[in-house]
This record gives C-alpha cells, structure tokens and sequence, in this order.
C-alpha cells in the first residue's frame, strides 16, 4: 500500500550502527544504555509477556530544525480517531485472551502501544524503544545479548514505515506482523526473516483485479499509479502477471503527481479521454485521486470504469456530487470486513479517569477526548477564505462525533486485521508453551519456556500457526509470511437522492492451493451506463473460430487483426493465434471452423456429365438393337445379304458391347470394376475392328477375283475363314489383357494429388506398359484396316462399301488419335469422361459411318434395294 524509500532505510540503518557503536565504545562491553531516552506518546499495560504495536494516531508532527542545542521531542497533533481505535482494538483483543481461559491460560499480556504521527523517524524510535527497553538503564550479559521486553511488534500502517522497522528489528529476529503494509517486497525472506501480515500484499490485489478484468472480459484497460514505490512496485506486478496470463494489455500507463500539478494532469486526462480504453485501473492514494478527478470533471471525461486500489477503495472524500457521476459504479478491491463482538463496549469505557497509569501514558487518551469535544465552525466574514475555528461541542454533537466516527463498527476493515495480528501472536506462544520438553523443534529437542524466552522462538511457531477466528476466516502464514489473502470486492451505487453507498458485492480469495475464487453478485453491481450493462473495453474484437490473430506491429499484444484461416486449415477457438492443417484425408469447411472428411469425386451417374455420357451410351446400344432389328426383319435383301450379312451382324453386337462398356466407367470405381472395364472395352473393340478388317480383307478379294487367274484368292476368305481371323485377332487382345490382369491388375486409388480439397477416386492402370499394349493392338488394327479399305476406295461401284469403310476408320482413328493427348492431361473423372467419350465417339462413327447408308436404302430407298439396283451401281460412267 504504501511503499518504502531505500534511502530512508539505508540511512536510518546507518544511524543506528553509528549511534550503537558509539554506544558500546563509550560504556565499555559489561553495561549497556540507550543513548538518550525517547519520549514517546502511547498505550501500556503490564503483563508476563508484553506485545509491541505502532500506529498512526496523530498525521503530523513537528521536528526542532536548530541544533544550537540538545533536539527536542517532536510534537504531534492532528489527532485522527481511527487510528486511536485501531490501537483500541489491540488492547480489547489483549484483555479477551487475558479472559480467555483455553488460550494462554495462566499467563497475562500486555502492551506498549506507540503513536508513529506518521513519521519514519518516531517510527524508528518506537521500535528501538519496544526491543531495547522502554528507555531505564538495563543490564544484559558480558556480551550485551539478552531477552528484549518486547517479544513481538503489530503494525506499522506504512509500507515505507514498515520496510525499514522490519529491517531492523528483523536483526534482533523480533516477529513483526502488519496489518496494513501491503507492499510486495516485504515478501521477500532474505531481507524481512520475521516479517508476518494480516493483510494480502499488493501482488495479491494485483491478481484480485486481474480476476474482475477476466469475468467481464476486459482485456484493454489503462493504468493510473502514484508517484512512490507502492505505485510503482503494483505497475511492475501488474505488467508482469498480466503478461503470464495474456488476458489483456494496458493502452497506457501514466504516473500521477503527488502535488496538484495541473499540467501534468492535463496531460494525462488528455490521454484517457482520447483512448478506446474504457477501464481504468488506479493504485493511488485519496489525495492523487482528489487532483486527479479536479481535472477528469473539468474535462468532462465519462463512460469510464473506474477500478480502485484497496487504498482508494473506500476514501469517502471521494463521495461528493460533484465527482459521482463520474465514479459511480466503482469496481474496488477493499480489506476483508470483519466483526468483533464486544469492542464496542470495550472502547465505551475509555475515559481519562479509568486509566490507572501516568499522566504521561494517559496523553493520548486525553486527546481523543478533546478531540470529540471540539466541533469546527466558520466564522463570520471568513467564507471566502474559507478558514475555520474551533469551539466547545454541544452534547448532541459530542454524542454524533463518537457515533458517527469512533464507534462506527459496521466497516471494521484494518481493524480486523490488528485483532487477527494480535490472535495470531498469541496462538504461537500458546503452541510454544504447549510443547514437550524432549520432542521441541529446537536444538536437542528442546522447547522454549517463559524464563529465557527467545523472538526467533516466537517467530518459529508464528510460521506455523492456523486457526479460525469467530468471525470464519482462516488464519495462517505461507513461507513467505503471507496470510491467506481474501480481499472483499466493493461497487460505489449512486443513489437517486445523489448520495453515495458503497456496498459489498463478492469477494476474492486464495486457497492454500494457489487457486484464486472470485466470488461475485453481478445481481447487485451499479453500472454507470445508459445500457446499465458491463461495458466492452477491448482493442480488437475477439476473432471467431475459422480466423487467426495477426498481431499488428508496434502496436500492443491486444490489438491484431482477424485474418481467416488459409484453405486445408482451421481454427476451432476464439482469439486463436494459429490455424491448424487437418488430417490427410480431411478439409477445412467454409467458415474454417472444423475438418471435414475430403469429398471422394469420381465420374458419377447422379452428376449432369455422368447422366450426359450415360443417356449416350444407353442411346448408342438402342439405336445398335434398332439396326439389327432392321438388318434381321431385311436379312434376305441384297443390301443386308452383300459382303457377309453375318459380318455386319457380328460388327452390331460388338458396336453394342461397346456401347455398354463405357458404363462401366461411370459410377465410384471398385476393384472388379477397374479389372473388368479395360478389358471389356478392348475385346469389345478389337472384335469390331477385327470385323472391318475381315470385311475389308473380302472385298479386295473379290475384286480380284473378278480379273483373270484371281478366282483363287476367294478359297482364303470362306465364312470359316472369316469367322476363325475374326476369333483369332480377339483372342490375341484376350491373351494381352489376361497378361495384363495377371502381372499387375488396375486397382481403384483415392488420389490426394490433383486437388488439396477433395479426393479423386481413380483407376490406376497398374502397368502401363499393358495398357499401351491394349491401345497399340486396336490401333494396329485401326490402321491396318484403313489402308486397306483406303486401297479399295476406288473399286467398282458394286464393290463401294470400301468407301464407307474408310471413312468409319478414319473418324475411329482421329477419335483415338485425339484421344490419348486429352486422356494424359485429363485429372481426375475428367480422364474417365475423355475416355468415354472417345468410346461413345468411335462406336457412333462406325456405326454411323457403316449402317447408316444401308438403313437409309432399306427404310427410305426400298427401289434400290434389289439385286439388278446394286449390281448396275456398277456400271461404267
């Protein structure tokens, strides 16, 4: 809370080896003496073991400035009642244990409790006096080490106090506890061995704050500090903790002046005013907020969330109309409230003459009562300086003094923590004085004892103590002297009267576990927005699943920009800073978001080219079924009957055999279905070809056989002849694909490697060099047939069927001839399509090519189909 100043201590420390050295060079090594003696306000009692505290009950003091003469004691004023009752407190939970019969029984404490004024110097003094005696000469041993009066401290309120009393009292090991020291650095075992608190530190408020920043998912926020080391050790543990947890980052970190400098503080409006940041988070003292806000008004910066430091939390200075409809709705973090049963009466019965001390002793409590008696007015004609004097309280006023102010118990805040301090030195010399001589944790096994009780014993027990208080709450110190931290979290309502109440809405706590609950009623919080809402206080939007953050440059880890994920990745959470490449047989859908299985594409017959290529197929085998139902009903007529009807009958169910082969190309391929297409499409075709060659063989054979001594060339072409070449050329494409299947069968294959997106499901041919050999026979076959039927093209005009021949192997060689660069650079279903259609595409041009002249004469020219029509289509021109 408030933090020390190194160079304070370091000088005190030096002043006090000095003053000490100086000390024992004078007096020699067998006495010591306290150099001069202190006089010191304060609170004692008299008991076996007597408890130190400090506390601030006056704010200011005034030091001589000569040294002409011996200094004189400083003189302090400005009496402030509830640091006195925070004393109070410690004397009241002193005189319970005393009445307690089950804790520390037989053993009566007491208590020297100081008065700081506020000031390091008389705070130092305090502590010199509890651990070196109350100022008397004493005798210690030959070596000046001895049992101290004083067997364990309570305060102080200042971290900066508190850092450099500890610092030396931590010499004498002398168990320090603090109720409202919060800053980190005191953590630190190394340089504060016996140092305990009450009250969590600020990297536990820092945590504290973090988790509200978290539930309402605010993640850009500014930062406000005071100009000391409480400000500055809580930006170093804030910036730290929120750069391990990465929720958030600050849009800007200003520090603010101790005095009203209004410049700065323009300067530093200026930048939250202009910010996208709507939550501020302010470490800073009532004072820094008072000047701060001065300027947030003139400069009428709303629509802020205000987040408070514990040591602004609940400054009801800051409660005026002026102010409220700025900060209300006030997100704070305060000291745990607590209740203590019986304090009330306790501090009623505080009066001058109930004090059976010294007149000495007896000053502080002489100024609370007339501190309660005096009541401030403004005389006439000094409004406008606005100066005040004093004068004598009516009882009614006396009577709303101390009820409004001291006896006002319903926010028992640091209070608490000094009644929990106190309970927590007594429970560890209760343990101490529970131990059994024999079985002690000390050297030898042996316990401490009353007699020669020792600090760094007191300190032992106090590492370890745990209990309960009345009130629930867990009382126990971790390794580094820190009690369970539990903090309640407080909401400034601004009521329609335009009064303020500050009202307790959750709570924020750590297990000994390390795991931090925040407890909170959103029910109950007043938000100071039209919308009565939390509001969004975030650089960037959060990017949704199916995008990545990309980090802008030079700009804060919470401003990015949303970039979607690139195809094949995704992103399945929010504010994600990658995306992830799915699984092999998986892709991205369209918003990015998941991993899909691959779609598996293939020549399908519910797809628009499929449906295309297998309507043509079906059409081809129709119309081959029609011809040889027109080549059947006229297989008597000279034009059916001319150059080997059984030929052309054969060619007609080889053509359809085609046609129905390219359906096996169409539809997902399976095993049996890549083994069986390829080969029934090359036998379908090689018997076709075989068919035309055969044809084409026989009519050169007659031609030649009409000139002289060509008679004999027709015994080679008999039917048997015909029917055994046509067998013999398909059984050498039936021996070539059984080849084929046996050494290296087709396979179906999902091939990953002409689309990232989906799956081509794709016969692979196995060896090709098969496959080339499938092709090359048909092919040979092709030509051959050509260049034969090419050298009958000119015979007589009853031998002219050559012509049609030729012309059918022409367009079956261009088709295949086309085919094989298309099939090479064809992907996927595409080489399938291409394929098919070069199947469909031969297939019709011979059937075409061959039938279409002779159905045409046999369905439209019936006159020309008779044996004297075709034989004088022979006649010479």
């Amino acid at each position: 809370m408030r933090a020390h100043n190194e160079s304070h201590l370091l000088l005190c420390v030096c002043l006090f080896l000095f003053s000490f050295s100086s000390h024992m060079s004078s007096t020699g090594p067998f006495s010591c003496r306290l150099n001069r003696q202190f006089n010191l306000n304060g609170l004692h009692k008299f008991g076996d073991v007597i408890l130190g505290g400090i506390f601030e009950i006056n704010f200011f003091s005034v030091f001589s400035e000569h040294f002409t003469s011996e200094p004189k004691d400083p003189i302090c004023y400005g009496f402030d009642p509830v640091g006195f009752r925070q004393a109070q407190t410690m004397a009241f939970a002193v005189d319970e244990i005393n009445r307690n019969s089950k804790l520390l029984p037989n053993i009566s404490l007491g208590y020297s409790l100081y008065d700081s004024c506020g000031q390091l110097g008389i705070s130092f003094r305090a502590a010199l006096s509890m651990i070196s005696g109350r100022g008397e000469p004493f005798q210690l041993n030959e070596s000046c080490y001895g049992n101290p009066p004083v067997l364990g401290i309570v305060g102080d309120t200042s971290s900066t106090r508190t850092i450099a009393v500890s610092s030396i009292v931590s010499l004498y090991r002398v168990p320090m506890v603090s109720y409202f020291a919060t800053c980190s650095c005191l953590s630190d075992r190394r340089r504060f061995p016996s140092f305990f608190r009450t009250i969590p530190s600020d990297a536990f408020q820092v945590r504290a704050m973090l988790q509200i920043l978290r539930r309402f998912g605010w993640t850009w926020v500014g930062l406000l500090i005071s100009d000391e080391d409480y400000g500055r050790h809580a930006a170093r543990s804030f910036q730290s903790d929120l750069a391990k947890s990465g929720g958030g980052c600050l849009a800007y970190l200003e520090v603010l002046p101790w005095v009203n400098d209004v410049a700065e503080l323009q300067r530093i409006v200026g930048i939250m005013k202009k910010s996208t940041s709507r939550v501020v988070i302010v470490f800073a003292h009532p004072s820094n907020m008072l000047n701060l806000m001065e300027e947030v008004v003139k400069q009428n910066v709303t629509g802020l969330q205000w987040i408070a430091s514990e040591a602004w939390s609940a400054a009801k200075v800051l409660h005026t109309p002026s102010y409220m409809p700025f900060l209300a709705g006030t997100l704070g973090i305060a000291i745990r409230r607590g209740e203590i049963p019986g304090l009330r009466d306790f501090l009623l019965t505080i009066h001058p003459d109930n004090d059976i001390l010294s007149s000495k002793d007896n000053n502080l409590v002489k100024q609370f009562w007339e501190h309660i008696f005096r009541c401030k007015f403004v005389s006439a004609g000094m409004e406008v300086e606005g100066q005040t004097q004093e004068r004598l309280c009516t009882g009614n006023e006396v009577l709303r003094n101390i009820e409004t102010g001291f006896l006002d118990l319903s926010n028992l805040r640091p209070e608490y923590n000094v009644y929990k301090a106190v309970y927590a030195l007594a429970h560890a010399l209760h343990d101490l004085l529970q131990c059994v001589p024999g079985s002690g944790p000390f050297k030898g096994q042996s316990c401490g004892s009353l007699q020669g009780l020792e600090p760094w014993q007191i300190s032992y027990y106090l590492q370890r103590v745990n209990f309960t208080t009345d009130f629930g709450d867990q009382v126990s110190f971790d390794e580094n002297g820190d009690a369970l931290p539990i903090y309640d979290v407080m909401n400034w309502m601004w009521l329609p009267d335009g009064s303020t109440e500050v009202n307790n809405v959750g709570e924020v706590k750590e297990m000994a576990s390390k795991i931090i609950y925040l407890l909170l009623d959103e029910d109950k919080i007043f938000w100071n927005f039209e919308s009565k809402k939390p509001p969004k206080s975030v650089c960037s939007e959060s990017c949704p699943p199916g995008t990545r953050m990309a980090r802008k440059k030079g700009e804060p880890v919470c401003c990015f920009d949303c970039i979607p994920c690139s195809e094949g990745k995704v992103s399945n959470e929010t504010d994600s800073t990658e995306c992830t490449s799915c699984p092999e047989y998986f892709w991205s859908n369209s918003q990015r978001d998941h991993c899909v299985p691959k779609s598996m594409e293939f020549l399908s017959y519910m797809e628009p080219l499929g449906i295309s290529l297998t309507t043509a197929s079906l059409s081809g085998t129709l119309l081959c079924i029609i011809v040889l139902g027109i080549f059947t009903r006229h297989r008597t007529t000279p034009v059916v009957r001319a150059n080997n009807s059984e030929l052309s009958f054969l060619i007609l169910l080889s053509l359809k055999l085609c046609f129905l082969c390219s359906l096996l190309f169409i539809g997902q391929p399976r095993l049996w279905t890549c083994q069986f297409r390829h080969a029934a499409f090359g036998i379908s075709f090689v018997l076709c070809i075989s068919c035309i060659l055969v044809k084409t063989m026989v009519v050169l054979a007659v031609f030649r056989a009409t000139k002289p001594g060509g008679g004999s060339s027709l015994k080679w072409f008999g039917a048997m002849q015909q029917r055994g070449t046509v067998v013999f050329l398909t059984l050498i494409q039936a021996a070539i694909c059984t080849t084929w299947l046996v050494s290296s069968s087709p396979t179906p294959h999902e091939n990953t490697e002409y689309y990232n997106d989906r799956i081509i499901v794709e016969c692979v041919v196995g060896s090709t060099v098969g496959f080339g050999v499938l092709l090359g026979y048909i092919g040979l076959l092709a030509i051959l047939s050509f260049l034969l039927a090419f050298l009958a093209r000119n015979l007589p005009d009853n031998f002219n069927e050559a012509k049609f021949i030729t012309f059918s192997t022409l367009v079956f060689c261009a088709v295949w001839i086309a085919f094989i660069p298309a099939y090479i650079n064809s992907p996927g279903k595409y080489a399938d399509a291409v394929e098919v259609f070069a199947i469909l595409a031969s297939s019709f041009g011979l059937l075409l090519a061959l039938f279409g002249p002779k159905c045409y004469i046999i369905l439209l020219k019936p006159e020309k189909n008779t044996k004297k029509a075709l034989m004088g289509r022979g006649t010479q021109r």
